[in-house]
């Protein structure tokens, strides 16, 4: 048994096995697409090895792609069917099984199985990664944070690999709300790694739940040579960006980062970026901004995937394409898509079939519902939901996209109360941020209260003044 420098065994594997799965771990923790040549490097040097086989299956599952899935379920299915896991040690044999739930689409079931090997074997930065990333598509925010947060003691604070799991520490960190000792535990993380993108990601998260978008946009700046570009994450650090901009009334400097980066002709047309370019076009839409040329490569873009049922967060996305290009007719066809498959009898099996019928089909209808001037029918839907909408996987600040499409259903249905809540929740967390207050003006005038519109746009603009964000990087 030979062991890499993170803690992992290639049972009866060679010097070079431990060096390929040394290198592979390295490059999924700092989310670099090497990992994809350096998997193939090892599986060709230890063919029979479990945890090279493990984490050819984590790469198929972990990007949200069907085709890629499919193809690792293929594989490992050969590989699984000339194995006895009884025979390995303990570690192996939970990477094994976790492998093979998450192929099958129990990512519960696969996360719960990675937290009982890092009890066991906290040292495990494969399982601790892949772990943390399945709490963020379940959107399970504690175990996000503890998860990581529990094996700390087992690496020593000196130990030259535990900078990534200060990252994914301070990301679990931020999503439960500790946003100041998020912010240190990233930049702990970065200082020891300037090009963690994933700790520099959870810092930017921090940024912008407290409404902090010129700091945030100063952080990204002084940093950008190391996430802007060559990483899994770059995309979507570009859209932390982007918001900061739209956020400040820089639109202009937001559309110029969707062009460049979010998405254009030679972008990948993988889900997790064209999510990312969906929900920044729908805040426009929110804003009564007509973006229709871009909306309409977005929903050729979604079009062309043409994917099977599999995670409901990117469902939702998709629909927002293909209403945000006045194409309903695409959207509805996804929907009752949706809804023959979890008819199905083995559709119950799979984590994804709660999160599409308890989320996302009733999103994807308030999406409808909104495009089409239905907004008591939003309120239906989405108020119930809105301390819910974790379920489906995503960020705080992903899916504030749905939060503002709540609110501004709210706003335009003339319920005035739930809109005053909601508007009330936002300004007390984020006091900074001029949406909030824009929001207030836009009910104190359905209310006819004219000194505390004007207060509030006054306050608006004072903010976004003080965070203008016009670039000539774009």
């Amino acid at each position: 048994m030979t062991t890499d420098r993170y803690g992992h065994d290639v049972h009866d594997g060679t010097a070079e096995a431990v060096a390929h799965l040394d290198r592979a771990v390295e490059d999924l923790l700092f989310f670099r697409p090497a990992v994809a040549g350096a998997v193939d490097d090892l599986l060709a040097a230890a063919p029979a090895a479990p945890v090279a086989h493990a984490l050819a299956a984590y790469l198929g599952v972990l990007g949200t792609e069907p085709a890629a899935a499919a193809e690792a379920r293929r594989r490992f299915g050969a590989f699984r069917a000339g194995l006895d896991p009884s025979g390995l040690p303990l570690r192996e044999r939970l990477h094994t099984a976790a492998a093979e739930s998450l192929l099958a689409g129990d990512l519960w079931r696969g996360s719960a199985l990675l937290e009982e090997l890092t009890v066991a074997h906290p040292r495990d930065a494969l399982a601790l990664f892949v772990g943390h990333q399945l709490d963020f598509l379940t959107g399970d925010a504690q175990r996000l944070r503890d998860r990581i947060g529990g094996a700390l003691s087992a690496w020593d604070e000196d130990d030259p690999h535990r900078g990534p799991l200060l990252g994914m520490y301070a990301f679990g960190l931020e999503e439960c709300g500790h946003y100041g000792h998020a912010r240190d535990t990233g930049a702990a993380a970065v200082e020891r790694n300037r090009h963690d993108v994933w700790a520099i990601h959870a810092v930017a998260h921090t940024y912008e739940m407290e409404g902090r978008f010129t700091e945030g946009t100063a952080y990204l700046d002084a940093r950008a040579d190391d996430w802007s570009a060559g990483t899994f994450l770059s995309v979507h650090t570009w859209w932390h960006y982007a918001l900061y901009a739209l956020e400040a009334g820089s639109t202009d400097t937001a559309l110029g980062v969707y062009d460049a980066a979010l998405h254009h002709e030679d972008s990948r047309g993988v889900a997790m970026e064209l999510l990312d370019a969906a929900a920044m076009l729908w805040r426009f839409h929110l804003a009564g901004s007509d973006q229709a040329r871009r909306w309409e490569a977005l929903a050729d873009a979604w079009s062309a995937r043409a994917d099977p049922p599999f995670y409901a967060f990117n469902d939702v996305h998709a629909v927002m394409a293909y209403v945000g290009a006045g194409r309903v007719a695409e959207a509805r066809a996804l929907i009752a898509d949706r809804r023959r498959w979890l008819a199905e009898p083995a559709a119950r099996a799979v984590t994804n079939h709660a999160m599409t019928a308890d989320v996302g089909l009733p999103v994807c209808e308030a999406l409808l519902a909104h495009a089409g001037g239905d907004h008591g029918t939003v309120m239906e839907l989405l108020w119930p939901l809105r301390r819910r909408l974790h379920e489906f996987g995503g960020s705080h600040a992903q899916r504030d996209v749905l939060q503002k499409t709540l609110l501004d259903a709210a706003l335009r249905s003339g319920r005035h109360d739930e809109a005053r809540v909601l508007i009330s929740e936002r300004t007390a967390l984020r006091p900074d941020s001029p949406y909030n207050w824009l929001s207030g003006a836009r009910l104190a005038d359905s209310l006819g209260d004219v000194p505390r519109a004007a207060a509030a746009r006054d306050r608006a603009g004072r903010l976004g003044r003080s965070g203008d964000l016009a670039s000539d990087r774009f």
